[in-house]
């Protein structure tokens, strides 16, 4: 693409930068975890442990934003798949939130369960586009102390894909590491080639949560790539205006930048965003709304002003069903982040704020991302693609559909969808008068029966079983004695 979707002018980045700047030095963050506490202490921060609040000078937050790379690569469960993350490369990816799903063959509104987690992990596995998942689906049919581990075994067994998860405290995101590094062939190995997508929770207003600041320490140490994202909402939980929401944000995610750089520097992170506007109306979240488009694309221009990757939402809408509204403004806020040079965009198949899943609108949200990817590739000039000589050469009659320049172009030049309907009338009638959602749910129940497990070392395989099991085992209480800070050791993860 020649250019990008800017909605901020250079004097404006740099007068929201000067602005988060005074909001570190002069406000700060609150931060819960007394290990973060010590490592911004000793970073030269001025940190009052009994408000547990820390000022973060701006000479530190400069280091701490070299020190993060500016681009780096993200592994599959296959290691020979690779996303590059950074500069002009876009990425799609599912987005972890669902807690409900409307059934594929029903239409019912009804929980998720982990079946339907295990076959959504089989479907990005086959999407074109859409390359990457997180736990997308939320399990309720599993208890909260092991969804983490049976997402792990899920993704090992159905994907080559990178997987990820959000930073769940000390012991879940321990153990999620720890069965990543079975999965693969060791820390080392994982630390060489990152797999895991650590998405960490920035919370509004200015906050550093214990559980996800555990969280981020631990994902570090083991050098998988975190996106630093707020779910900031103007007018409720920031400023109503989008310039003092972005101030605001922007704060909090270099305050998390700096802390990951400190505990381990050159840890890959990302700029992100989740954040959106209030619905004034009734004081709920309006993650479909246009603005989200907006502050997606003004993040990605500080992101870039950064020099660092950049991960914000699309895809989103406030609609229940697959209707034209889902379709409305998922349109909107995808093409605002993708023209505007997000590089990963966790975006797909789903309704109701992110809360809801559906398969078929997954598989129409990969084609959506091809189509996207090449309005962002734009128009290619040269002398070949002008095709001068054949024009002169065809003159005032004939057609271009046998020429060699058509066939060795087409493929490239023209966008091909396999679920829209392009087909004349009569064909499209002829062929069952099918709609696109009933094309959808046609391609959902074939791949998931053709899909074909990973075939997994049997010792890995073992391991990985003996681990979940182990997880399995645990007393709820041992997961609150590792939730107690002197129970946690950050130096031997």
């Amino acid at each position: 693409m020649k250019g990008k979707f800017e909605v901020l002018s250079a004097a404006e980045i740099k007068q929201i930068d000067a602005a988060s700047m005074a909001v570190l030095a002069e406000t700060g963050l609150k931060v819960e975890l007394k290990k973060a506490l010590q490592l911004f202490k000793e970073a030269g921060c001025q940190v009052d442990e009994s408000e547990k609040k820390v000022l973060i000078p701006k000479k530190l937050v400069r280091w701490a934003v070299e020190q993060a790379p500016s681009s780096f690569t993200l592994y599959g469960n296959d290691p020979d798949f690779k996303l590059e993350i950074g500069g002009d490369h876009l990425n799609f990816a599912g987005l972890g939130t669902p807690t409900a799903i409307l059934d594929t063959e029903s239409g019912a509104y009804r929980p998720s369960t982990l079946d339907d987690l295990v076959r959504h992990i089989k479907l990005i596995n086959a999407c074109q586009y859409i390359n990457s998942t997180q736990m997308d689906v939320w399990p309720n049919d599993v208890p909260m102390t092991t969804i983490h581990a049976e997402a792990i075994w899920a993704w090992a067994y159905h994907s080559r894909k990178p997987f990820g998860m959000g930073c769940y405290g000390y012991l879940p995101t321990l153990d999620m590491m720890k069965m990543m590094a079975i999965a693969v062939g060791g820390k080392e190995e994982l630390r060489r080639r990152p797999r895991f997508f650590s998405i960490c929770s920035v919370v509004s207003p200015l906050q550093m949560s214990k559980e996800q600041l555990e969280g981020l320490l631990i994902c570090a140490d083991y050098g998988q790539p975190l996106a630093m994202s707020p779910e900031a909402i103007a007018g409720a939980t920031a400023p109503v205006t989008l310039a003092g929401l972005l101030v605001q944000e922007n704060a909090a995610i270099l305050a998390h930048i700096t802390l990951a750089q400190i505990f381990r520097p050159r840890t890959p992170v990302l700029y992100g965003t989740v954040s959106t506007i209030a619905n004034m109306k009734l004081g709920t979240v309006a993650l479909g709304a246009v603005e989200t488009g907006l502050i997606s694309a003004a993040s990605a221009q500080l992101a870039r002003h950064y020099g660092l990757p950049i991960r914000s939402v699309g895809g989103v809408t406030e609609a229940k069903v697959e209707d034209i509204q889902a379709g409305l403004e998922r349109c909107g806020t995808l093409m605002q982040a993708a023209l505007a040079g997000v590089n990963y965009i966790t975006c797909a198949g789903t309704l109701d704020s992110t809360m809801l899943e559906s398969e078929p609108l997954l598989l129409l949200d990969d084609e959506w991302c091809g189509a996207v990817a090449r309005i962002r590739e734009g128009i290619t000039v040269n002398n070949d693609t002008l095709a001068l000589d054949l024009i002169k050469e065809k003159g005032f009659s004939g057609h271009y559909l046998a020429e060699e320049h058509t066939v060795s172009h087409f493929k490239r030049e023209h966008y091909m969808p396999s679920l829209l309907v392009r087909e004349p009338h009569a064909t499209w009638v002829k062929e069952g008068s099918k709609n696109v959602m009933e094309k959808a749910k046609e391609r959902v129940r074939e791949i998931l029966e053709n899909h074909q497990p990973v075939n997994i070392d049997p010792q890995i395989e073992k391991a990985l079983d003996a681990y979940r099991k182990k997880v399995a085992a645990r007393e709820l209480e041992q997961f609150y004695l590792a939730e107690q800070e002197e129970n946690q050791d950050f130096d031997n993860l």
